[in-house]
């Protein structure tokens, strides 16, 4: 259940904040906890949603906010594009499920980023399907942000993509 999924990855976080001093180290664990999650993911993601293949990174983007954010995490993310190569979006969710039962961060772990096992989920899902890309959270309601905003960068442009497939 959803509840269940919160509270415990809250006690991993405070587990995780007891054995690291810096926060950079968690904020590292919890990307590379999220990219071996990424990397299993996919396979479940493929085979539950029978999704067709994706022809442009809009696509791609638009497929992880309406299904599969829909599908783990209940939510559905706006998504909006930050280039005009096309290489970089936002995923702005008004409602993140895993900070259901958290207030605030302590003032000492203020630069704890708490859900960044997303962006290593995200990461490692998008490497599986042989797409390269940078994914950093941009806003953060925890730290005062108006908004929730996780982005995502292709390392690849588009017509790069186009070129290497011929």
């Amino acid at each position: 259940s959803r509840e269940l999924f919160v509270l415990t990855y809250g006690a991993l976080v405070a587990q995780l904040c007891k054995d690291y001093e810096k926060d950079e180290d968690i904020n590292t664990c919890l990307d590379q906890m999220g990219y071996g999650i990424g990397v299993r993911l996919i396979d479940d993601f493929l085979a539950r949603s029978a999704v067709k293949k994706c022809h442009s990174y809009s696509e791609t983007t638009d497929m992880i906010a309406q299904v599969a954010f829909k599908m783990y995490l209940g939510v559905t993310p706006s998504v909006s594009c930050n280039s005009s190569a096309g290489n970089e979006f936002s995923l702005i969710l008004d409602e993140n499920p895993l900070v259901d039962f958290v207030e605030e961060l302590p003032a000492e772990r203020a630069s704890i980023c708490y859900c960044n096992i997303l962006c290593g989920v995200i990461r490692g899902a998008l490497e599986m399907v042989h797409l390269a890309a940078e994914v950093t959270f941009l806003q953060d309601r925890l730290k005062g942000d108006a908004v929730t905003e996780i982005g995502i960068t292709f390392l690849r442009k588009a017509e790069e993509r186009k070129h290497k497939r011929n």
